[in-house]
């Protein structure tokens, strides 16, 4: 086949492969993963059911595949196993979308017998077994073998599907082994359709011919319709790495969040990294726009720009955790806070007093109002140049016509007004108090922990208001003790102190032990809702006319 012109326009050819094609040209080094991809984060079970999948002949999504003379960095290594170098003048391809379920399909089905076996999952993921004789066709029949040792003998690995001598070693093991009902034949016809059914197996695939890099990615981004296979920031990624030096602007993105991470806040979504970086370098859409063309307009100034987010983004953190009470990154209603306030402290390293005041009634006002809920691009154009001319000096930020949501109804971490709940909560009751008199942190809980954290206090259906923030505290109690039963039980030495800490009164606590669960509910849902709304006209905030409200789900 004729190598392709880069200069020359990109050609686009649907094509069907075999698997097994598929996977002889990764072992051949002729189909390489480049390194600006994301590395492998698929879930045990998630390889396990892309096996099901194959196996009932479902299909499992197009793959991207690039073929071109241009020479990317590409990984040496795929599904663990190591793969030979690209020789110099020979064919090669790259596969930008399919990375995933590739490595999964290699790392299972080509690998060798003699591979480690482990109790580690870098060992044991990749030790693909389906299981023969189970009869229970609703579930998925593949399993991985976490231990040390040889799978049980009904077990069939996958890596010896495509290899006839090891499959054939496979099958006279089981026809000397003892199997449930004694007849083995079943079990060897069984292996025998698994194997067909997988080598038989056809893929789609789209192999994009000739052009640039800048081309490939933006068919990609026209062809990826599901949008989430290749994120803004990846395909940024692919069309700078040749310019960002031996560290791609994914890999750089990861030191950042790993540096945020380790401090305690938790992990910041690598996109909302990436719109920090793109604010700070210059960019004004940040929300949505085409990618190549980005890639060139901040080329030149990327590396800066990626090092003053990294300093940025350190600031806003920690105003985040000292004057806004943000003890984790997942707990920020809405990550575009966390782009902006970025953006204000690239713009502004030393604010003064007046600022940071502003800048926190800010926060708690359009936490509250979900003044971003469902941000479109216009608006968050205008967020972002209004916080730069505020750090600039040049204007104040307009929160006036805004005013707080109701209290929300359903306890849901997904919606921005529970977190902000959450936050007020947080600062409302820094310490509790359990019912053994031992105290509690409940931020060090939320660190370990997520919406479990959270245990409801009234169980019964039927009941109003189970679903509510009212009904749920941060509280450990003996093994089999519920909450309510733990409350109900309290000790007359005890009881001030956990009602006082958790934000119960007594009327709450009379409620609940006279069996009046729906009154314990509305008494605290009334008692935390006006606890809330003071410290909303502290911040100059207007509360919302009703009491109660929709939890809307609407944080990234």
């Amino acid at each position: 086949m004729e190598m392709p012109d880069d200069n020359e326009e990109i050609t686009v050819l649907p094509e069907i492969y075999l698997l097994e094609q598929i996977l002889n040209m990764i072992a051949a080094g002729e189909l390489r993963v480049p390194k600006f991809q994301r590395p492998f984060v698929w879930r045990p079970e998630q390889m396990l059911n892309l096996f099901d999948s194959i196996e009932r002949g479902y299909p499992i999504g197009s793959l991207l595949i690039w073929q071109t003379k241009q020479q990317l960095a590409s990984l040496d290594e795929i599904g663990g196993l190591k793969i030979p170098p690209h020789r110099p003048g020979s064919q090669v391809a790259y596969i930008l979308d399919g990375h995933q379920r590739l490595s999964t399909l290699f790392g299972g089905l080509k690998r060798p017998s003699d591979a480690p076996r482990s109790t580690e999952q870098r060992d044991w993921m990749w030790w693909i077994y389906r299981v023969l004789g189970d009869g229970d066709d609703r579930s998925t029949r593949y399993r991985h073998w976490k231990y040390g040792d040889r799978a049980p003998h009904t077990y069939l690995p996958m890596g010896s599907i495509l290899r006839t001598m090891d499959f054939l070693a496979y099958a006279r093991e089981l026809s000397q082994a003892r199997v449930p009902g004694g007849d083995i034949t079943p079990f060897i016809d069984e292996a025998e359709q698994v194997a067909q059914r997988i080598k038989q197996y056809k893929m789609a695939a789209v192999r994009l011919v000739g052009g640039s890099l800048t081309h490939a990615v933006e068919v990609f981004s026209r062809v990826n319709s599901s949008g989430q296979s290749m994120t803004p920031d990846q395909m940024v990624t692919a069309l700078t790495y040749a310019t960002t030096g031996p560290d791609s602007l994914a890999d750089r993105m990861e030191a950042i969040q790993e540096r945020i991470a380790v401090s305690g806040f938790g992990e910041i979504p690598s996109l909302t990294i990436f719109r920090a970086i793109l604010a700070i370098s210059g960019e004004e859409d940040v929300q949505d726009t085409r990618w190549e063309a980005l890639a060139k307009r901040v080329e030149g100034g990327l590396l800066s720009a990626v090092e003053a987010t990294d300093l940025a983004l350190e600031q806003a953190v920690d105003f985040l955790r000292s004057h806004a009470g943000v003890p984790l990154a997942r707990l920020v209603p809405y990550n575009l806070q966390i782009m902006l306030l970025a953006a204000f402290f690239h713009f502004c390293p030393e604010p003064d007093k007046r600022q940071l005041v502003l800048l926190r009634r800010w926060f708690w006002t359009t936490s509250w109002s979900g003044h971003f809920a469902g941000a479109n691009t216009t608006q968050v154009r205008q967020s972002l140049q209004e916080i730069k001319d505020f750090a600039a000096g040049n204007g104040t930020l307009r929160l006036g016509d805004q005013h707080a949501r109701p209290f929300p109804q359903r306890f849901d971490l997904r919606s921005a007004r529970v977190r902000a709940f959450i936050l007020w909560e947080l600062k409302e009751f820094p310490h509790r108090v359990n019912p053994d008199g031992t105290s509690l942190d409940p931020k060090n809980l939320l660190a370990t922990s997520h919406t479990e954290a959270y245990r409801h206090v009234v169980n019964r259906r039927g009941i109003e208001g189970t679903s509510s923030p009212a009904n749920r505290l941060v509280m450990t109690t003996p093994s089999r003790i519920s909450v309510r039963q733990a409350l109900i039980d309290l000790d007359p030495l005890t009881e001030e102190a956990v009602t006082r800490t958790h934000g119960i009164s007594h009327e709450a606590l009379r409620r609940l032990r006279e069996g009046d669960d729906a009154g314990f509910i509305e008494v605290r849902l009334a008692d935390l809702a006006a606890r809330e709304r003071e410290f909303m006209a502290e911040l100059g905030v207007k509360h919302a006319d009703e009491l109660l409200g929709e939890a809307d789900i609407d944080t990234e």
